[in-house]
């Protein structure tokens, strides 16, 4: 009997040792509590809790998305918008930061949710709907910041905000959606017009280069033509007038012996002598 009970001790120590293991990943952080008291912080890794009359209380610490419900924002103009969010956030990894998102708030989540509606809802307010729609990276940054400095009493640290949509009412989305269309229109004749202008002054350079072109050729023809007409009166200088010359004295020669008359040749008459041999 004695022993019996002495194993169900040693079960139930066995039960109450392994019933009190608690793992924590490295993607989270834990306080572990006494009776509902705060105990201490558990890091990542083995813990070991009295059952019962111990608690941990696990919380993740990567980044996490909170996709807020849309919601409508009057904008300067009083132009009834509607706002589509989301918002980036994490919980800090010190013990300090942790013990505040438990502690400090309750339900920080909804908290970061009512507050990110109601200051988008201002800054909207503040600025025209052209504004908001063209800048949401300027609406994007004041939200975060503003959103990260009232987290830091939660232990909660905003990484980003992102403006998914911002939808004004039917009657400015189809007038934006006509000037839209204007634009391009506008936009797509002023392209072809443009690619006409292209075309054009590209036939025009290559009428120029082609005229260009032709007179060159002709320069160089003219300037052929010219060097072959100076070479040829060249040539008749020098070859034709003297021999002309020599052809004269040749018949003057011929009349003469014909007539038995006297003559006196120049200096080159021995050469017409020799044609006609007057020895013989």
């Amino acid at each position: 009997m004695i022993e019996y009970i002495i194993y169900t001790l040693i079960g139930l120590l066995c039960l109450i040792g392994l019933s009190g293991i608690r793992i924590v990943r490295p993607t989270e952080r834990a306080v572990i509590e006494w009776l509902g008291n705060y105990q201490k912080f558990a890091k990542s890794g083995f813990n070991w809790i009295v059952p019962i009359f111990n608690r941990l209380i696990k919380v993740n610490i990567t980044e996490s998305m909170m996709d807020i419900e849309d919601f409508e924002a009057i904008t300067k103009e009083r132009l009834n918008t509607t706002i589509d969010l989301v918002v980036f956030y994490k919980i800090k990894q010190t013990e300090e930061d942790v013990k505040k998102s438990l502690y400090a708030v309750n339900d920080f989540e909804g908290q970061i949710v009512r507050l990110a509606q109601t200051t988008a809802r201002n800054i909207i307010g503040e600025v025209n709907f052209e504004t908001v729609n063209s800048k949401r990276s300027i609406l994007n940054d004041r939200l975060k910041n503003t959103l990260d400095k009232e987290s830091n009493a939660w232990g909660v640290e905003i990484v980003r905000v992102e403006t998914k949509q911002i939808t004004p009412p039917q009657d400015v989305q189809t007038s934006m959606n006509e000037v839209l269309k204007a634009e391009n229109e506008k936009q797509a004749a002023v392209n072809r017009a443009t690619a006409r202008e292209t075309e054009a002054d590209g036939v025009k350079r290559a009428n120029i280069k082609e005229a260009e072109g032709i007179a060159k050729g002709k320069i160089i023809v003219a300037g052929a033509e010219a060097q072959r007409i100076k070479l040829v009166n060249e040539s008749a200088k020098k070859y034709f007038v003297g021999n002309a010359q020599k052809l004269r004295e040749l018949d003057v020669a011929q009349a003469s012996l014909q007539n038995n008359s006297k003559i006196v040749l120049g200096s080159d008459s021995k050469n017409i002598l020799k044609l006609f041999d007057i020895n013989k």
